[in-house]
């Protein structure tokens, strides 16, 4: 198995619904996001790539479009937490990318510190888990 992976950063504000008062994340605040897409591949590319990076230009695209230097509670159905962020990363990469590529995405990790991340794995790649 071949595993390829491809960081884009951006800016954004939220706050998250559900919390205590006192909870820090209550209010509105911000991060710096890290985003890391994984995918993979049992063959690679006449070229010799899982996909060549310069295919995931248009996730960092729509990243910069729609995220950066946004409020996520607009910009994202639902309370916009770093888990919601990575589902709703990889749903848009499935639905826009990853039928012209070679690769499978197995994974999209979203940070919003240096010391924390969550990770979403797409459907395909927790059956092929189990």
């Amino acid at each position: 198995m071949y595993r390829i992976a491809k960081t884009f950063t951006f800016e954004a504000a939220h706050r998250l619904s559900g919390l205590p008062e006192e909870h820090k994340c209550a209010r509105t605040h911000g991060h710096s996001y890290r985003v890391e897409i994984v995918l993979e591949s049992e063959q690679l590319t006449e070229t010799g790539f899982v996909d060549d990076f310069a295919e995931l230009k248009p996730l960092g695209d729509y990243i910069a479009a729609s995220l950066d230097h946004s409020d996520l509670n607009s910009a994202l159905d639902g309370n916009p937490t770093s888990e919601l962020l990575a589902r709703h990363l990889a749903d848009w990469f499935e639905r826009h990318l990853a039928p012209d590529l070679n690769g499978q995405l197995a994974s999209v990790r979203v940070s919003e510190t240096a010391s924390s991340w969550a990770e979403y794995l797409p459907a395909s790649c927790r059956e092929s888990a189990s």
